[in-house]
């Protein structure tokens, strides 16, 4: 067991503990055994959510001076607390553990002392993001110049990597004396006392301690022993999915380019690739593939697998499945394909393809070089050449969906509270499972010095039950439309093709939505109360399109519309398209609206989306009745 700082003794604390809090302090603990330490929070899980957690409650300037006077805070960890404190890796190396903080998540994160022990050197903007359809090829740009911020070059968020947040957090906790961090010593089992002392949960420690929780909180991951304990039920499945995770090197921007600032996603049948930036020269991988194409492609040597990631940027579709059956034959076969087999396989798809010599598009046999002059008029439609990998960085992870059925325990499992990982987990394409943690933190932290203020019980169902009632649904409903989009991009179904491609340029069209997108995915810093509906929003839109074939199927009496003459016969739709573009370029007054009143203008762009889905589908019904 070590303890990296020693908390103060619990003998003599405070002469005089005002309140109601105080008078049931001295009601339950009535323990007299010296083996075990009466804490107000224990937090099991040392993960981000776990330290932001304990950071926001010891916070000298965040937290009520009240808060921190009555509140003795532990949190347990399993691992080495001191290894991620130390952790310094070499210069222009990175973790392959990268998130995506929203500027929402930042703020918060400022507010309670952490951001500024962040390694900003190690943390990239996003200025930009291009995610487009691996079968169609229609893309949507979200910028950070629409959403009218201050310093548009501070980006719609910040990539960094995890260890980097973890250790800026950690080091704000050594300013923090309230906090008492034990690590090292995982929990061994997690007990109930006699209702004669409150029922209060006793977390008994591998390294021999007792520590006897008013409110324990189960911030340890998907296999949370305090889920157990607290013997909430969840629901989810596993996704037919492995995420790659690599840090890759790449070459600069050139002059004549935008910086290393644009992330980039593509979405292909098998799972979304991703190309997240953290600086000009070196970015990191979140490939979300099949199983078994995960196991060939992390299998085969780095140089293989980093010609098939700028092959998976620019391949079409159809390719890109004739190269996965390749390395997977020749694997089974005892002869792997080498640097140069892969090149060469990929020159030649590119022949096939006809694609240009000196496109962007080209990966296979160019040589990249620091002064290649003047770029192609596309060289920002995909990220730049991968060359290497860094070595030690790739790693591959199951996919899943899981959310419990509650987010506090009761009855025997009362005084209990999930936040993060522990209580849902969702698919990394959308970059919000660490966000979705920070915002269960925030409020959590605030319901708790609520109750502090008011005199309450911080363990009480009724102190915690505004943190479920804002975060349960708003979680769910995120989560929901994540999963809509994994399941709508999984397909090559040609009509579901068409109508997503539709949503997809339609959305790209719309100012209003997009700029409202961003500000309830947190682009913007400050509180909007309807964040999930922003993502729900695309994943409807999108959804409602497809839900239309159907309707369009009975119309013409069969589904027999080719995807090519859906493409040849879109007068109607771009017709009123257009119509519709004019009516919303009225950009600097939505974000005014978006300024005055946020839930008010999502609401408008809500119904221009849905105005928008309704041409689309009546132009698909058109279609099908000329079939």
């Amino acid at each position: 067991m070590s303890l990296l700082r020693t908390s103060r003794s619990h003998l003599v604390v405070n002469t005089v503990r005002r309140g109601t809090l105080s008078r049931l302090s001295r009601l339950y603990s009535t323990v007299n055994n010296e083996d075990v330490e009466e804490c107000d929070v224990v937090i099991v899980g040392g993960g981000p959510a776990g330290l932001t957690l304990a950071t926001a409650l010891g916070d000298s300037e965040g937290s009520s001076k009240l808060a921190r006077q009555n509140l003795r805070i532990t949190l347990v960890e399993g691992g080495d607390l001191a290894k991620v404190t130390r952790w310094a890796p070499p210069p222009g190396t990175y973790s392959n553990r990268v998130s995506s903080l929203t500027n929402t998540s930042q703020s918060f994160l400022k507010a309670i002392g952490a951001w500024t022990h962040v390694d900003a050197r190690r943390t990239a903007a996003m200025e930009e993001m291009q995610v487009w359809d691996g079968v169609s090829d229609a893309r949507i740009t979200f910028s950070a110049s629409e959403i009218g911020l201050e310093r548009s070059e501070e980006g719609m968020a910040r990539l960094t990597e995890n260890l980097n947040l973890q250790r800026g957090l950690l080091r704000r906790l050594e300013e923090l004396p309230e906090v008492q961090l034990i690590d090292k010593t995982r929990v061994k089992s997690i007990l109930r006392d006699t209702d004669e002392r409150g029922g209060w949960p006793l977390v008994n420690l591998e390294n021999g301690q007792t520590l006897r929780a008013r409110l324990l909180v189960g911030a340890d991951g998907f296999n949370s022993p305090v889920r157990s304990y607290a013997e909430i039920s969840s629901f989810g499945w596993s996704y037919d999915t492995m995420g790659i995770v690599a840090t890759m090197f790449h070459p600069p921007r050139s002059t004549f380019e935008a910086p290393n600032t644009t992330a980039y996603q593509r979405f292909l049948p098998t799972g979304p690739i991703a190309f997240l930036p953290l600086s000009p020269t070196v970015s990191s991988l979140v490939w979300s593939t099949r199983p078994h194409i995960a196991s060939a492609l992390t299998t085969s040597e780095p140089a293989v697998l980093a010609s098939m990631i700028n092959a998976a940027f620019r391949l079409p579709e159809l390719s890109l499945r004739y190269l996965y059956n390749r390395i997977i034959e020749a694997q089974a076969n005892g002869q792997p394909l080498t640097s140069t087999d892969i090149q060469q396989e990929i020159k030649w798809r590119e022949d096939s393809h006809a694609i240009d010599p000196n496109s962007t598009y080209r990966s296979a046999m160019v040589e990249v070089r620091d002064d290649a002059g003047i770029p192609a008029a596309d060289s920002q439609s995909v990220p730049p050449l991968v060359t290497s990998l860094q070595p030690g960085t790739v790693a591959t992870f199951p996919l899943k969906f899981n959310h419990t059925e509650a987010y506090i325990g009761e009855g025997k499992g009362s005084r209990t509270v999930l936040v993060g990982d522990a209580a849902h987990t969702v698919h990394p394409h959308a970059g919000q499972g660490l966000n979705m943690g920070l915002a269960d933190v925030e409020c959590l932290s605030r319901c708790i010095e609520r109750a502090i203020e008011q005199g309450g019980d911080v363990g009480s169902y009724t102190a915690l039950l505004p943190y479920a009632q804002e975060r349960y649904l708003e979680n769910h409903t995120l989560m929901g439309a994540i999963d809509k989009l994994h399941k709508l991009y999984t397909t090559t179904f040609e009509p579901v093709v068409w109508a997503r491609s539709v949503g997809v340029e339609v959305l790209n069209e719309l100012d209003s939505v997009k700029a409202a997108l961003m500000m309830v995915a947190g682009a913007r810093s400050h509180k909007i109360d309807r964040t999930a509906e922003g993502w729900d929003l695309a994943a409807t839109g999108a959804e409602a399109l497809a839900a239309g074939i159907n309707a369009a199927k009975s119309f013409s009496g069969g589904a027999g519309a080719t995807y090519s003459s859906q493409r040849r016969n879109q007068s109607y739709v771009e017709r009123e398209f257009e119509v519709e573009k004019r009516e919303n370029l009225r950009s600097s007054h939505t974000m005014c609206a978006l300024e005055r009143e946020p839930n008010r203008a999502i609401s408008q762009a809500l119904d221009d989306l849905d105005r928008m889905t309704r041409i689309a589908v009546t132009g698909l019904v058109e279609r099908f009745g000329e079939e």
